[in-house]
């Protein structure tokens, strides 16, 4: 049967619309591709706001509207002020009304007060874990933890505190304790919040952060549980007085 003109004319035009260009926008910052991908809007903006405060770009005591945001990054408003009511939860932004969202920098209490928190529930899970485990499966560690280097020695703070995450998700992993997990985590973005009148580390700060982690892993290997538990407390202790990006 023959195509009336109604459906020829929809024909004509849908294959239009398909090959009509899309309207160049600015990217979302690049992720690692070691770490997962975003799916979602919502997700890839959270994971760009992240980096941008990982990073020092958007700066302790400033406020941002969604909407410039929202152009900054290609996207309507409504995922940017998602990603943005998350933050909030976390206590990373403050929401000001009429005006947008405030980046809500730690004092140097709250930065201790998380280490010595983050410290009273990782330390004595990674200790079972050192009287337990095999040797060999500390080797699963260890490309995140050259992960932390290798981002590290390039001074990419949102990259390095993003794999700084990944490896210690994957250190409690070892435990099945998902809610220590999801704890642990939520205690650990708090912590890369920014820092209020602390400057950014640099490659130097970010580099030594990072090779704690495989010191970390070569004395967990050797089964020497003195070391290991030494070099966790001074590197969750590290954290206070620090900026975004240390763990």
């Amino acid at each position: 049967m023959e195509p009336t003109r109604t459906e020829s004319a929809i024909s004509v035009a849908t294959t239009a619309v398909r090959a009509a260009p899309v309207a160049d926008r600015p990217p979302l910052p690049r992720r690692p591709r070691s770490l997962p991908e975003r799916h979602s809007v919502r997700a890839q903006v959270l994971a760009a706001l992240r980096d941008a405060l990982a990073s020092g770009e958007l700066a302790p005591g400033e406020t941002y509207s969604a909407p410039a945001l929202a152009e900054r990054y290609g996207v309507s408003a409504t995922p940017v002020r998602e990603a943005m009511q998350r933050l909030a939860s976390e206590g990373a932004v403050e929401t000001v009304p009429n005006r947008g969202f405030r980046v809500a920098g730690r004092s140097p209490r709250d930065v201790a007060e998380l280490a010595e928190v983050r410290a009273a529930l990782e330390i004595p899970a990674v200790m079972r874990l050192a009287r337990t485990l095999p040797p060999e499966r500390w080797d699963e560690l260890r490309p995140l933890a050259e992960a932390t280097v290798a981002a590290a020695s390039v001074g990419d703070r949102a990259a390095y505190a993003e794999a700084d995450r990944c490896f210690h998700r994957a250190l409690l992993l070892l435990t099945g304790n998902r809610q220590l997990v999801i704890v642990a985590e939520d205690l650990h973005r708090k912590a890369q919040c920014p820092t209020e009148l602390v400057p950014l580390p640099g490659t130097t700060e970010l580099l030594a952060d990072a090779l704690e982690h495989t010191a970390l892993l070569d004395a967990l290997r050797r089964g020497d549980l003195a070391t290991a538990e030494e070099l966790s407390r001074e590197h969750l202790a590290g954290v206070t007085g620090r900026s975004p990006g240390h763990p």
